[in-house]
C-alpha cells in the first residue's frame, strides 16, 4: 500500500463504475479514507471487503438533496471531516434540443448540475469551520465547446462551470480550493449507459455533424486508469488550477474556439456599440 505522509478524506460521488471505480481504488490504494457514493452499493463490496473502516459506502441519487446532505453528515461522522469532495456522478443525453423530451432535459441538470450544487453545499459549512478544502467538480471538454447533438448535456456542463467559478471566489478566503476538471475522451461507457432522445430524421445531419467533428478533431481516446495518477496529483498542488484538461488534443480545439469567439465579438463590435447608446442620451 502506497500511504502518503498526510492521509485525506474524500467524498466521491458515481464511485461504482467509469472513471470513479478507477478514482476509487486509487483514493484507497493510497491509505486515504473513502465515503464512496453510487446508487446501487452492489459494485462496490468488494472494496468494503478489502479496506474496511476505511470506506464507506453511500447508496443514494445525488438528486436527492436531502440524502445528499445526509449522506455528508454520516461521512463526517465516520471520518471526522470531508478533506476532498470528488462531483463524479452523471450522465450524457445524446439528442438535437427538438428531440429531448422534457423529462429527459430535467433529469439530465438534476443529475450533472444540481447534483454537484447539493454536494457542494452540504461539504462547504465543515470545510469553511476548518479552514481548507478541495472541490473537484468532473465537468467535460463539453462544458468548454458545445456540439450539435449534446446540447442539453452540454448545458448542465456549463451550468456546472459557471457556478464553480463563481464558488471559488467566494470560498478562497477560508482556503477551500476548487478546480473543474474537463475530461476529454475516455472509453468508460458513458455513451452507452445513458439515456437517449429520440432519434428525428430531421436532425440526422446534426448526429453526422457530431461524428464528424470528433473525428476532425483528432482526438484519441485516454486510459481510464491513468486518470487516476492525474486526480492525485491535484490534490497534492498547493495552488491547484481552476480548470484542467484530462487528455490530450483539446488546447488546439480550443485556441480554435476561442479564436473565433474573440473574432465575431470583434466583427460585431459596431453592433454592440450600438447598443449602447450615446453618453447622457446626447
Amino acid at each position: 500500500m502506497n500511504k502518503a505522509a498526510t492521509s485525506r478524506t474524500w467524498f466521491l460521488t458515481g464511485a461504482s463504475r467509469g472513471l470513479g471505480a478507477h478514482w476509487a481504488e486509487a483514493i484507497l490504494a493510497r491509505g486515504d479514507r473513502l465515503a464512496a457514493v453510487a446508487r446501487d452499493t452492489a459494485a462496490l463490496a468488494p472494496l468494503s471487503e478489502r479496506h474496511g473502516d476505511r470506506f464507506l459506502p453511500l447508496q443514494l441519487d445525488v438528486r436527492d438533496s436531502g440524502a445528499v446532505r445526509e449522506a455528508v453528515r454520516s461521512a463526517e461522522a465516520a471520518f471526522g471531516g470531508i478533506d476532498v469532495l470528488v462531483n463524479n456522478a452523471g450522465h450524457m443525453l445524446m439528442g438535437a434540443v427538438e428531440e429531448v423530451e422534457e423529462d429527459q432535459a430535467r433529469a439530465q441538470m438534476d443529475v450533472n448540475y444540481f447534483g454537484s450544487l447539493w454536494a457542494t453545499r452540504a461539504v462547504l459549512p465543515g470545510m469553511r469551520e476548518r479552514r481548507a478544502g478541495r472541490i473537484l467538480q468532473v465537468s467535460s471538454f463539453g462544458g468548454l465547446v458545445a456540439y450539435p447533438a449534446l446540447g442539453i448535456y452540454q448545458a448542465s456542463k456549463w451550468a456546472l462551470e459557471a457556478m464553480s467559478e463563481s464558488l471559488a471566489a467566494e470560498v478562497a478566503a477560508y482556503g477551500i480550493h476548487v478546480t473543474l476538471i474537463e475530461p476529454i475522451m475516455f472509453p468508460t461507457g458513458l455513451a452507452a449507459t445513458s439515456p437517449q432522445a429520440r432519434q428525428d430524421p430531421a436532425y440526422a445531419h446534426a448526429r453526422q455533424a457530431l461524428f464528424a467533428g470528433a473525428e476532425a478533431g483528432g482526438f484519441t481516446p485516454g486510459d481510464p486508469a491513468a486518470t487516476s495518477e492525474a486526480l492525485l496529483a491535484l490534490v497534492e498542488t498547493p495552488e491547484p488550477p481552476m480548470r484542467v484538461l484530462f487528455g490530450t488534443g483539446g488546447l488546439a480545439a480550443l485556441r480554435t474556439e476561442y479564436a473565433g469567439r474573440l473574432a465575431g465579438l470583434e466583427q460585431w463590435d459596431h453592433v454592440s456599440r450600438l447598443a449602447q447608446g450615446q453618453p447622457n442620451g446626447s
